[in-house]
């Protein structure tokens, strides 16, 4: 039963001058004030809303840090209000030396009675005792603290529901609260961003327990600026992060397939290109074809056809103080020709790597910067110098490139560059390579990538999807660590995504990568790796069951040293570009094969009927 209602803002339309007058003199609180307000014994109504204001009346003797993160990590919608009231010391110190006194004359009442000690005076007594020392040597101050909570719904019910689930939550605390009955326009009045205390219900607090009500500390992870990645699965708060502002740019995927990995690559991929970021991919299956698409971009699909060539003896032409990029490129041909041709003797090594420096010096490329700029050689130029060598070991190591020059794989890479990075988007795409030579190709691809990145100071994602592949082989592995190392410095975020976990993490140099990438996103896990990766990230058992057991796009999110478990969400436009589901694209194909039947059915009509226009149409 409601003690009064108050209508506030009904509008009649003015009949007369003077009401129309009046009508147009209707002040800002006359157009923004609630069409009704109603206070009961138990809530109050504004407009279509419900409220109701608790206040706390009981609290904890001891409290943690975060202790009030329950309060503010509860899903739904409410306002929280402090009030804090200074006391002077020499007021608190009176009260308590009388209050101390009472409680010492109870318990030596009880004890000369015979009486068991009441054990909360005894404990009273002995906080009273404590508090009074240290406000004595000034180490404490004295306040009041009152704490207000206001809960809003759209219905009666469901704020009830809330309300005991609220109390619920704050009595596993040791929080006490009582509902505002018959106050709670004062409570509603208080919980406003007004600074009006209007029920005043305090409770004493000294300086150490009053801090660790701030500052409000919570399960989410979030910066003011970033993308948003997901939603955080504990609270529903927004997961958005800047994975520039971290000590370095990298990031790790881990997932079975089907978990959304590359899902979520293309959500990144879509966000970060709106504020400015140069994307490069490395796709082995075809996935980002319709992103390219649509945002513009470029796709190379790379194979021995392909009209894109990529020449693996490319050089930067830039000079660093300290660094010899010809020697970084040799190492890097070493590692090339260790995947394609298989592991190496020390005097095979020895032979190839005196023949590189011998082809680029035939090219008149030195050690020295400036001769770096000319043309690089080609893979046949290094053929014809191994044919040139005395050592039977150069002309194995020649018959053995042959394939790649005059047989089989001879378009692959045996010729200069003819293209560059010039598009915001660029899309590598694998899949027509041979799955025996992708890890020789994603290493190309990845070193002509890193030559480019080096060349202009730009803001950069690299994208290596399955990079299992170059981890599968410890040169390959080191190479893409060495990039993951030296990233930072040239603005460049490095994501490498994988299936394979137990391939991944089974060598140092792929645990290296992780540990040089700030950002880690877990999503579901297969049981026979599941151990691996929860031992890797110290997961506890009920974050490891998730892992198991989670849905699509679900998963945990590191930054740093801190994780929540995640929903990885998009929006329905970003959905369609970057869904991969079978039977969505499925669906898709048939209602565009539906509409140009049926558009050429209009059109086969139009034309019976003699109407040239629509015809033209």
């Amino acid at each position: 039963m409601s003690i009064f209602t108050t209508f506030l803002g009904q509008k009649k339309q003015p009949g007369t001058i003077e009401e129309q007058k009046k009508s147009a003199a209707l002040s800002i609180a006359d157009v923004i004030a609630p069409s009704s307000i109603e206070t009961d014994f138990n809530y109050i109504r504004v407009g279509e809303s419900f409220y109701k204001t608790l206040f706390v009346v009981g609290y904890p003797r001891f409290v943690s840090t975060d202790w009030l993160e329950p309060l503010i990590d509860f899903n739904h919608e409410m306002n929280i209000s402090f009030f804090l009231y200074p006391i002077l010391a020499a007021d608190v110190l009176s009260d308590l030396q009388r209050k101390i006194a009472e409680m010492e004359a109870t318990i030596a009442s009880d004890s000369d009675q015979g009486k068991v000690i009441n054990p909360h005076v005894s404990a009273a007594l002995e906080d009273a005792l404590a508090v009074q020392e240290e406000l004595a040597k000034g180490i404490e101050r004295f306040f009041q603290f009152g704490l207000y909570i206001r809960l809003s719904a759209t219905s009666l019910n469901e704020l009830n529901q809330t309300t005991r689930e609220l109390s619920s939550t704050l009595a596993s605390l040791l929080v006490m609260t009582k509902t505002a009955t018959l106050q709670m326009e004062e409570g509603f009045k208080t919980t406003l961003p007004m600074g009006q205390d209007r029920i005043f219900i305090t409770r004493n607090m000294d300086t150490t327990s009053l801090a660790s009500t701030f500052p409000f500390s919570s399960g989410t992870l979030t910066q003011n600026k970033g993308i948003l990645y997901g939603i955080n699965q504990e609270n529903e708060s927004l997961v958005i992060f800047d994975r520039f502002s971290l000590e370095n740019a990298n990031e790790v995927i881990f997932g079975k397939s089907g978990a959304g990995k590359s899902y979520l690559i293309k959500l990144e991929i879509l966000r970060s290109f709106m504020f400015g970021s140069e994307v490069i991919v490395i796709d082995p299956e075809n996935e980002y074809k319709q992103v390219a698409k649509t945002l513009g971009g470029e796709y190379v699909p790379f194979s021995q056809s392909s009209p894109v060539k990529i020449n693996p003896f490319d050089l930067s032409g830039l000079y660093e103080e300290g660094e010899n990029e010809l020697g970084l490129k040799i190492l890097s041909l070493h590692a090339l020709f260790t995947i394609a041709l298989g592991k190496m003797t020390p005097s095979i090594d020895a032979i190839l790597d005196r023949a590189l420096i011998l082809t680029y010096q035939q090219k008149g490329i030195t050690q020295d910067p400036k001769t770096q700029t000319k043309e690089p050689p080609i893979l046949e130029d290094l053929y014809n110098v191994l044919l040139t060598m005395p050592e039977p070991e150069a002309k194995e190591l020649a018959l053995r490139m042959e394939r790649f020059i005059k047989g089989s794989l001879s378009g692959l890479f045996n010729q200069q560059s003819n293209f560059n990075i010039t598009n915001q988007l660029t899309v590598f795409c694998l899949r027509d390579i041979e799955e025996d030579l992708r890890p020789i190709v994603m290493h190309i691809v990845l070193d002509f990538v890193w030559t480019r990145v080096r060349k202009t100071l730009k803001k950069r994602l690299l994208i290596v999807d399955e990079a299992w592949y170059l981890m599968k082989y410890e040169d390959s592995a080191s190479f893409m660590h060495g990039i993951a190392k030296r990233a930072r410095k040239y603005y460049l975020g490095v994501t490498t995504a994988t299936q394979d976990v137990a391939d991944f993490l089974s060598t140092n140099y792929g645990k290296a990568v992780l540990s040089n990438s700030s950002i880690q996103i877990l999503l579901k896990q297969g049981t026979a790796v599941v151990d691996e990766v929860a031992q890797t990230f110290y997961l506890s058992q009920g974050e490891k069951q998730m892992l198991l057991s989670g849905g699509v796009g679900q998963g945990l999110f590191f930054a740093g040293q801190n994780h929540v478990a995640i929903q990885i969400v998009a929006a329905p436009f970003e959905h369609e570009i970057i869904t991969s589901n079978p039977e969505e694209l499925l669906a898709r194909q048939q209602k565009n094969v539906a509409d140009e039947i049926s558009k050429e059915n209009q059109q086969s009509t139009s034309i019976q009927n003699g109407n040239p226009e629509i015809t033209k149409q």
